[in-house]
């Protein structure tokens, strides 16, 4: 699952405006790439919100949710700051990467032949942390907790 929208979310680096330095090109770059954990936040919120109300209520996706936000809150956070620090994301980019992200996950469920096994799926992977932001992206992530050390 992960092979078809994560990799993606570094698409996001093309909504930035193009900088006229190299420092800011990279810092833009980054920008784009911390978008992505917006986008990793809209796919977990999309999809389990999709299966919760396709699966006939379960809680146990919005218990998912809730649980995969209280682990990545910090990751959010620590992105938002960095992005600040670096110039701040051009208006609509942080909806630009939530919209991507949804469409993505979206995009993989209707693809899906069994959308209930694809639901469940989507659930195990939430509650193990594997969609996690420090497992999806590691690098971004260091990276952005190297500046915010700085």
């Amino acid at each position: 699952m992960r092979s078809l929208f994560f990799p993606a979310m570094f698409c996001l680096a093309a909504l930035i405006p193009a900088a006229a330095t190299a420092q800011e090109t990279a810092d833009a770059e980054l920008v784009g790439e911390l978008m992505a954990f917006h986008g990793s936040r809209a796919i977990v919120s999309a999809m389990t919100t999709h299966c919760y109300e396709t699966t006939g209520l379960n809680s146990a996706y919005k218990t998912a949710n809730d649980n995969w936000y209280l682990r990545n809150i910090g990751f959010l956070d620590l992105a938002n700051r960095v992005i600040a620090k670096l110039g701040g994301a051009a208006q609509g980019q942080v909806e630009a990467a939530e919209t991507y992200g949804g469409t993505q996950i979206m995009s993989a469920f209707n693809q899906a032949g069994d959308k209930d096994a694809f639901c469940k799926s989507f659930l195990e992977r939430v509650d193990s942390g594997s969609l996690d932001i420090d497992k999806q992206l590691p690098a971004v992530l260091k990276r952005a907790q190297d500046i915010a050390a700085q």
